[in-house]
């Protein structure tokens, strides 16, 4: 299975802010999209992504404000990312290895989806009941 396969299934909506917009600004989005992570574009550049745990590490840990710090100020600049055709397995082992749960999907340099490792998990579980599934039907005929 490959990431179009998984994107296709879930839908290619991102969500992003901009990097001068506030940390509080940005989490409002995150509650109202029900999403734990948001990426970062300016323009069509994607400059970072802002997570939970940024927030809660970053701000909350710290004591300040998330409605005086810029999402610029604690974003995650290296962002690991995909593309369309990379297989479910490169995902599962670049979000083990580099222990993330959003990986932005990028074609030509633009973003065109993200994927979490919920998705991964759930693509995952759907190859696996397909497996059965034919063995089953391969074991009754």
């Amino acid at each position: 299975m490959t990431v179009d396969q998984i994107l296709n299934a879930k839908g290619k909506n991102v969500y992003s802010v901009l990097s001068t917009t506030t940390v509080y600004e940005a989490l409002k989005v995150m509650g109202e999209k029900n999403i734990g992570a948001i990426l970062v574009i300016d323009g069509s550049d994607l400059k970072g992504i802002l997570s939970e745990r940024d927030y809660a590490r970053k701000i909350v840990l710290k004591d300040k404000s998330s409605k005086e710090t810029f999402v610029h100020e604690i974003m995650e600049t290296n962002v690991f990312s995909v593309q369309l055709s990379n297989k479910i397995e490169d995902c599962m082992e670049l979000m083990s290895t580099k222990r993330i749960r959003h990986l932005p999907v990028l074609e030509n340099g633009i973003v065109v989806g993200i994927i979490s490792i919920s998705d991964v998990v759930k693509a995952i579980i759907e190859i696996q009941k397909d497996t059965i599934n034919h063995l089953n039907s391969y074991i009754s005929q």
